[in-house]
C-alpha cells in the first residue's frame, strides 16, 4: 500500500500545487519585482531601485499614519475579541440553557461579508451619533471605535467556536483532580484550562492578528478613511496609492511588500511565542 501511495502522491498534489503557484507564488514574485520599478502595465516596467520604498515613507505621511492606525486597531481588536470570545466559550461549555442556539447566534455575523457589515454598522452608528449632531466621519475617534466594534461583532463568534472546541477537549479528570486538590475557580482557570487550550489560543491569536492587519473591505465601506484619511488602514492606503495616484503604482507595490513583511514578522513571532507555551498531552 505504501509504494502505490508514493507513486501517485504527485498526481494528487499537482492540482493544488499548480493553483498555489498560479494564485500566490508567481504573483508574489512578480509583485516583489514590480516594487523596484515604475510601471503602468507589467510590460512597460522600468527599474528604479529603492526609489519606490523611499517614496513610500518620504512622499507624505499617509503610509506611516495608516500603519500607526492599523497597529492601534489591531492591538485593541485582538485583545477584546479573544477575551470576550474566551469568556463566552467558558459560559457556553457549562450547563446553560439553549447553548447551541447561542453558539449559532454568536457565529452568524462571521458569515456576512465585510462590505455589507461596514454599511450595516455605518447606519447603526450614524443613527446614534446623528442625535448628537455627529457622524462616524466627524472624528477619527468615532471611526476607530466603529471599526473595533465591527471587527468584534464579526470575529467573536468564530473565535468562540475554536475556544469551545479547545475547552471541550480538556479531559474531565484533570478538572476534577484540580477541584479535589482544593483549587478554586480562578486557579483552575489559570493553571489548568488556559494552559490546556493554548493550541486554540495560538490559532485564535494568529487569525485575529492577520485579519485585523489586513482589514480592507469593512474599512472602505464604514469610513473610507474619513475624515482626512485619519481612519485609513494600511490595506486601504495601498489601494488608494495604487489606483488613485497616477505614476505611483510602483510605490503602492512597495508599500504592499513592506506591509507583507511587517505582518509576516508579527504573525510568525506570535506563533513561536504561543506554541512554546502549549501543553503536551
Amino acid at each position: 500500500m505504501r509504494n502505490p501511495a508514493k507513486r501517485y502522491f504527485f498526481i494528487f498534489v499537482l492540482p493544488t500545487l499548480l493553483a498555489f503557484l498560479i494564485a500566490f507564488v508567481i504573483p508574489f514574485i512578480l509583485g516583489f519585482f514590480l516594487s523596484f520599478t515604475e510601471f503602468t502595465t507589467v510590460n512597460d516596467a522600468t527599474f528604479v531601485g529603492f526609489s519606490n520604498y523611499i517614496k513610500a515613507f518620504s512622499d507624505d505621511n499617509s503610509f506611516l499614519n495608516a500603519l500607526w492606525f492599523t497597529v492601534s486597531f489591531a492591538i485593541t481588536s485582538v485583545i477584546s475579541i479573544n477575551v470576550i470570545a474566551f469568556l463566552l466559550a467558558l459560559m457556553l461549555t457549562r450547563t446553560v440553557p439553549a447553548t447551541k442556539f447561542f453558539r449559532t447566534i454568536f457565529f452568524m455575523p462571521n458569515l456576512i461579508g465585510g462590505i455589507v457589515l461596514g454599511y450595516i454598522w455605518q447606519v447603526i452608528i450614524n443613527g446614534v451619533l446623528y442625535r448628537f449632531n455627529y457622524s462616524i466621519t466627524s472624528s477619527a475617534t468615532f471611526g476607530f471605535w466603529g471599526l473595533v466594534i465591527l471587527m468584534n461583532w464579526q470575529m467573536i463568534g468564530y473565535m468562540m467556536i475554536i475556544y469551545i472546541a479547545g475547552i471541550q477537549n480538556i479531559p474531565t479528570d484533570i478538572i476534577e483532580a484540580s477541584k479535589v486538590d482544593g483549587a478554586g475557580t480562578f486557579t483552575t482557570l489559570r493553571k489548568v484550562i488556559i494552559p490546556s487550550v493554548m493550541p486554540s489560543i495560538t490559532i485564535c491569536l494568529f487569525l485575529t492578528i492577520t485579519n485585523s492587519f489586513k482589514l480592507f473591505d469593512s474599512n472602505l465601506s464604514l469610513t473610507a478613511g474619513a475624515p482626512g484619511n485619519k481612519t485609513q488602514m494600511v490595506a486601504l492606503d495601498i489601494y488608494n496609492t495604487f489606483y488613485s495616484r497616477t505614476g505611483f503604482e510602483g510605490v503602492g507595490q512597495a508599500k504592499a511588500v513592506i506591509f507583507f513583511i511587517i505582518v509576516a514578522i508579527i504573525a510568525l513571532a506570535q506563533l513561536k511565542f504561543t506554541r512554546g507555551r502549549e501543553v503536551e498531552h
